[in-house]
């Protein structure tokens, strides 16, 4: 007996000895780490950052030891989640400013403003998220009201789409303009006008009139941290920021350096001629928390505002047709530059004559190169016309789900029963491409990537209208939604080698769910939340 429990001792001594010490292990989870053959797992171990081993509860506990053992009771464990477009740093900014989302009359914009005024006694109201299609009288408001308000304080608060700017007679003086002075025409936008004179509203490049003081230093590392905290709770590891600037990205890079700033951003340069000049000369920048080489475009406006560029004009607006932001040889000039780089290009194009502009500028620009390897992406890809989607074939889409569940209601009054057939056609654009990048475009709509995974899958608004789904031949389904929103995104990006799926080697970033969401109702996918976000197997949230 002596003997054999010598024995056993000296056994249980070489296995412990033989284990290697990790970080961090997890077990017991419901784990999908979409490899892929979108394999499930129960453990994983963590080690200096990364996955280093990934199976069942008995092959990682027999293998790893570690000071930090997570029991995750059975909970789901995704990839760290990638949000494929939004606007991280602008978001930042807002929620320092006047919130407009979900009011629902020009006169709750107006007493938002005013309790704004009351509370931050700013001397130049901003802020964001009006849309008159969600009020009783759908059309853009006035600024009579706003002038009576605030006769001394500039307002400017943008449409939620970003694309469209309310503005009183304040802040036009600001500006050097008035309610009768100002340009006539602006290409690539217009202000809105009633009997000769300004009624306020001001689409797409007119808004670069309107003078807005920047933002201080301070005031935009608030804004950088708090972003960064509601992103971590919603299991949102990477964000891809589309139209940043060097000032912006120089302070993303030093709050990373720091460890200040711990979130992973994907950095789309705003493609102004400096911006170009400047970084395509500097070269691609990457660090394991930034990722600077892509230009972000404007194509055209947005479909809300009636500045999306169409083929046709808008069914509700005789002889409108929206607008391209530039002239449309300006677009071959970027893209010829681009495309002598290595940089990636990614073009915002809402309306159908916009998608079908960009697509054939990228196809010319590309004709001499490999064209699906640059990885040039096409941002919304939203209402595009049934001849053009073959034109996706070496093109990312680019696309975000909410989109199809806020405009529902609307789109097919701008664009007629015909055009909205190939309008937000997610399993179209998958079909022909072979994947898709998925994200919110936030703060045009929802931070939370749930609600991105509900609109795809269900294809419904939070109420469960419409019954049956919007358009459901092109819904997506849970399994093509969640590689939207992980390793598709990371290969839109030039990352899959790194993230996107909990496979070994890669960057230990993952998230644990309140909810299975490849397996519950649909109705519960918008009420989950994250448990717990890790970033390099750090716990962030």
């Amino acid at each position: 007996m002596k003997k054999l429990i010598i024995l056993c001792l000296t056994v249980f001594t070489l296995s412990q000895c033989t284990s290697e010490s990790v970080d961090l292990i997890i077990i017991n989870s419901n784990t999908y780490t979409v490899n892929e053959n979108f394999d499930t797992a129960q453990a994983f171990a963590v080690k200096d950052g990364k996955f280093v081993a990934v199976g069942s509860n008995e092959e990682i506990q027999s293998k790893f030891t570690a000071t930090n053992t997570i029991n995750a009771e059975n909970k789901t464990i995704v990839p760290g989640l990638i949000d494929a477009h939004c606007h991280f740093f602008r978001f930042g900014l807002q929620l320092q400013k006047v919130d407009l989302e979900g009011t629902k009359s020009y006169d709750e914009v107006l007493q938002r403003l005013a309790d704004f005024k009351d509370e931050k006694k700013v001397n130049y109201i901003t802020g964001r998220g009006w849309d008159q299609n969600d009020w009783p009288v759908k059309e853009f408001p006035t600024k009579e009201k706003l002038d009576k308000l605030f006769p001394n304080t500039p307002v400017a608060v943008r449409r939620v789409d970003g694309h469209a700017l309310l503005v009183n007679e304040a802040a036009l003086q600001y500006s050097g303009l008035s309610e009768t002075k100002f340009p006539k025409q602006v290409t690539g936008g217009e202000f809105i006008t009633k009997n000769g004179k300004l009624t306020g509203v001001l689409i797409d490049r007119a808004m670069g009139f309107i003078k807005i003081p920047e933002a201080t230093k301070a005031e935009a590392i608030n804004g950088l941290l708090e972003a960064e905290k509601i992103n971590f709770s919603y299991g949102l590891t990477t964000v891809d920021d589309a139209g940043l600037g060097q000032l912006p990205i120089n302070l993303i890079d030093s709050l990373q350096k720091a460890g200040d700033l711990k979130i992973r951003v994907y950095a789309m340069v705003s493609a102004t001629q400096e911006n170009l000049d400047h970084y395509i000369k500097k070269g691609i920048y990457k660090t394991d928390r930034l990722n600077v080489r892509s230009f972000k475009v404007y194509g055209d406006g947005a479909l809300g505002s009636r500045g999306a560029a169409m083929k046709e004009p808008y069914s509700d607006r005789d002889n409108h047709f929206g607008a391209l932001i530039y002239p449309p040889e300006r677009y071959s000039e970027i893209a010829k530059q681009i495309a002598a780089s290595d940089f990636q290009m990614n073009t915002h194009a809402i309306g159908d004559s916009a998608n079908y502009w960009v697509l054939k500028v990228y196809e010319e620009a590309l004709k001499s190169a490999n064209a699906k390897d640059r990885r040039w992406r096409n941002e919304h890809s939203q209402i595009v016309d049934m001849n053009d989607f073959e034109l996706f074939e070496n093109v990312i889409p680019s696309i975000q789900p909410t989109h199809a569940t806020s405009d529902m209601y609307w789109a097919e009054d701008r664009v007629g029963p015909d055009r909205i057939k190939g309008g937000y056609a997610f399993k179209k654009l998958l079909d022909t491409y072979g994947m898709v990048a998925l994200g919110t475009d936030y703060p045009v709509e929802k931070v939370s990537p749930f609600l991105t995974f509900y609109a795809a899958v269900a294809r419904k608004d939070l109420e469960g209208y419409p019954e049956g789904g919007y358009q459901m031949e092109n819904a997506l389904s849970r399994e093509e939604t969640l590689r939207g929103m992980t390793i598709w995104a990371a290969y839109s990006n030039f990352e899959e080698n790194e993230k996107g799926s909990i496979e070994v080697g890669k960057f230990a970033d993952f998230a644990i769910l309140s909810n299975d969401i490849m397996k519950i109702e649909e109705r519960k996918i918008p009420r989950t939340k994250a448990v717990a976000t890790y970033v390099n197997g750090e716990k962030v949230f």
